[in-house]
């Protein structure tokens, strides 16, 4: 499975993968219309931690053993076998909250308006998350976990 590797050692906290991630949801795709014209606008399924000197995106881990899954009263959170994903069905989501008291990373977003929750769908249907391609500084790499060698490593 692929996943996104985070390098909190470049990041400089710039909020760009926060506005892509705005940009990949939206449905223009288009950065200036999906901040200007858009009502309701996207939310980011990224946050960047802060303040300096440590930095780092925060979104969904797709953990191999998720405990947002097995909160979930309703069903909306589920594991995709074939993909390793931590898919979200926002239809099915009761709106209650337990995926977000259990997530030890952080890794998903309340949405005040539609009282859901919202988390990282890796930019599903795109070859590379918008996140990990418009960082300037590399601090959030796609890798293939597998091949990576870094299945222990804490930051993906």
């Amino acid at each position: 499975m692929k996943k996104i590797l985070i390098k909190p050692e470049v990041c400089i906290g710039c909020h760009l993968c926060e506005i892509w991630c705005v940009v990949a949801h939206s449905r223009t795709k288009d950065i200036l219309k999906a901040f200007l014209l858009e009502k309701p606008a996207a939310l980011s399924r990224v946050i960047v931690e802060e303040p300096l000197p440590v930095t780092f995106a925060l979104q969904c881990r797709h953990c191999s053993e998720p405990d947002c899954v097995f909160a979930c009263i309703s069903g909306a959170l589920y594991k995709d076998t074939i993909s390793g994903k931590v898919i979200h069905d926002p239809e099915k989501c009761v709106g209650c909250y337990s995926c977000v008291l259990v997530c030890p990373y952080g890794g998903i977003i309340i949405d005040r308006e539609n009282k859901k929750v919202i988390k990282c769908d890796l930019c599903e249907g795109f070859e590379k998350p918008y996140c990990v391609s418009h960082c300037p500084n590399e601090a959030l790499v796609y890798i293939n976990q597998e091949e990576g060698g870094v299945i222990s490593d804490p930051r993906v």
